[in-house]
Parts: C-alpha cells; structure tokens; sequence
C-alpha cells in the first residue's frame, strides 16, 4: 500500500524552466525578492560559481531577515566547503543535514534526500532534478553540461510541498524519513480527474516505506490511451514499470524512452540498464538516447498527465531515497512537457533492435557484466532487508 499521499488540487499555475541559464536566473530573483521564508532541499551542491551564486543571495536573503532554511543531503554535499557552509551560517541561515555519513551506520548510509525543492515565501515553488553545481548552470554560460527541467509553481498545492518541507526538516534531527500519521492526507491514491487545468499533486516516496510516486506512475502508464513518453538518465526500472511499459506498447500506444546516450556521469549504470533494451523494443517501445550532453532530467507524459521532480523511477531510487514529484493536469504545462520531448526526440539517435543486436562484443560484454552487478548488489540487499 502507497500510505498516506496528498489530494488533487486544482487553481494552480505551472511554468516548465528547461536548462540552468533559464531556471537558476529564475530561482535566484525569488530569493532575492523574499519577503519573510527561504526553504531550499537539494542532494548535489558541489563549491562553484554557481554555488557561489546561490550562496550570496541566500546571505543575502538572511541578512535582511527573512528566514533561510537549507536542508543538504550529507553525502551529495561532500563537495561543498567549509568556507562556504560557514558563510551561510554567518549569514544567519539555518543547515541541516540529512543523514550524517558514519562508518557504524553501515548500509544505513545509502539511505539519502534526492529531493531538489526552493520554497519562497509559502507561496512559490520550483521543483526539479536539478542540484547546486556548475554542471547545470555557470553564471557566464549560455550552455548547460547537464540536460534538466525545473517547474515553477503557484497555487494551492505550494501550501503540500511547503508541508513535506517541513515535516521533514523536523524528522531530520532524528537522523529519518518522516513518518506520515495515520490521520494524515489521503488513505490511498485519488483518482486523477477526468479534465484538468491548474491540476497539481504532490506525490512523493521515503523509500523505506513510501511509494507513492511509484504507484501512481504505474497506474498512469496502465491507464493511457495515447501515449506515453518517459525520460529518465538512469535506466533501471521496476519490473512493473517494465511491465507496463510493454503491454502498453503491445496495446498500440506510442510509448518512448528518452535516456542518456554516451555522455553520462555513470556509464557503469547505463551499460546495466542496456540489458532492458531487446524486450522492449520486440514489443514496440522506442528507444532514443540523447545526444547533445548528459540527460539528467526526470519527466513523464502519459496523454495528458505530467510528471516532473526528482524520481528516475529507477529501482536504486526507490529503495533508498527520499524523492518527490509533481503531477499536473494543465493544457499549458503538458504541451510544454510535450514540446520539450519532441526537441530532445530530435537530438536523439533512435535505437532499433536490428542495430543493436550488431552491436560490438565489446558492449555486449560491458552490458553483461554491469547488469549482472545490478542484479547481485540489489538481490543481496533484498536478502538483508
């Protein structure tokens, strides 16, 4: 069972940010118009001018009195000075970390906040997959190194996103994920509406025992008609996303993959999940690998339903993180959504089973050996669990 989620509200405004020089310009100016509250939860933030960008406003932001409070994952941000950590805590910003790393916690170290949330004032939101580093965004850049989407947000749902917030940055002081009461939300997933505009859900995973996210993506995929078209950098899904992927295409629907091509931070992952490749493709899926640079973002279109956030849906994800999503019915953003697919469909080689049974041994041998470590590292940690 998923738990606990939050509702469908409707009277929502959502703006697709596609690539660091459009959303960080974004999520910079609302800082600095901040009238009273700051929330920021990131995984990556990485010492750099883009780091040193965010870092100033935040100063900035607490210096005149608004309250900045910074939730890090502590693994993601090794990377992120000291000089610079003790510039924010001068400033009067609130840190916390999630998950402090410590060699007696063992396994209990994998469990980390992939979650990237800016609140401002309760009443903006961005959402995304993005992380603090120069690879998504250089002040001087009009490039990214990295592909990625972030979604601004006003409305009534801001008020959900600014909840899981808080609710975890209170959990945070007991080293865990927040645990939702039993009184709390919906007992189960609401049903998506049959028409949306200004439609939005926060929908949400703990990992250790909360899925949602993944619930309702599967309940999306099993329901569409037209099609499905879903991106993700990391290619290692659940055996249901899987499955539904292939009865969908084998319906007649137009389902898609948009996955990272040979520009990847982790070719490790990408060979393992090449092993997917021919199952799908026999029963009708497309494949496209993107191009131009590594894809990071993290985004689905079923007919009209959006989702976009932090999720890979990857089974890695699912087992240790904290992540979060929001889905949307509104015109607007999924023909955004759609518009954005389309441009990267187009920057992508398409993989067809004919090509890629000729591929090299070496590739075959690379995919192998990577898949057969995924499987043997994810079967011991079942065993564990």
């Amino acid at each position: 069972m998923p738990g606990p989620v939050f509702p469908w509200r409707d009277g929502n405004q959502f703006e697709l940010l596609i690539d660091g020089p459009e959303f960080f310009p974004r999520m910079l100016q609302l800082i600095a118009e901040a009238e009273r509250q700051v929330d920021l939860e990131l995984y990556l933030v990485e010492a750099g001018t883009c780091a040193e960008a965010v870092v100033t406003v935040l100063e900035q932001a607490a210096r005149r009195g608004v309250q900045v409070r910074c939730l890090f994952d502590d693994y993601g941000s090794l990377a992120f000075t000291t000089a610079l950590r003790q510039r924010l805590l001068g400033a009067g910003v609130q840190l916390s970390w999630y998950n402090r790393l410590h060699w007696r916690r063992g396994v209990r170290n994998l469990y980390r906040d992939h979650r990237k949330i800016l609140l401002v004032d309760s009443r903006w939101a961005v959402v995304g997959g993005t992380g603090v580093t120069d690879e998504f965004w250089q002040p001087q850049a009009e490039r990214s190194e990295w592909h990625e989407v972030m979604v601004q947000i006003q409305g009534p749902v801001v008020s959900d996103w600014q909840l899981l917030f808080d609710r975890q940055w209170h959990a945070n002081d007991r080293r865990t994920a927040w645990r939702p009461p039993a009184g709390f939300g919906l007992p189960r997933l609401p049903k998506v509406p049959v028409q949306g505009q200004g439609m939005g859900r926060v929908a949400y995973a703990d990992a250790r025992q909360h899925r949602d996210i993944l619930h309702s993506l599967v309940r999306a995929l099993n329901s569409g008609q037209q099609r499905i078209w879903l991106a993700t950098p990391y290619f290692l899904p659940t055996w249901s996303v899987r499955r539904s992927l292939r009865r969908a295409a084998s319906r007649g629907i137009d389902v898609r993959l948009l996955l990272t091509g040979p520009r990847t931070d982790h070719p490790s992952v990408r060979y393992a999940g090449h092993r997917y490749y021919p199952r799908l493709l026999r029963a009708g899926v497309r494949i496209f690998e993107y191009q131009p640079c590594f894809l990071h973002l993290k985004m689905v279109v079923v007919d009209d339903w959006v989702s976009v956030g932090s999720c890979n849906f990857d089974h890695w994800n699912l087992r240790f993180n904290l992540e979060a999503n929001i889905e949307a019915l509104d015109p607007a953003l999924t023909a955004a959504v759609s518009a954005s697919f389309e441009r990267d469909f187009a920057l992508s080689e398409e993989v067809d089973l004919a090509h890629w049974n000729a591929r090299p041994l070496w590739r075959r041998v690379k995919q192998r050996i990577w898949g057969w470590m995924d499987r043997l590292v994810a079967n011991l940690l079942d065993r564990r669990n």
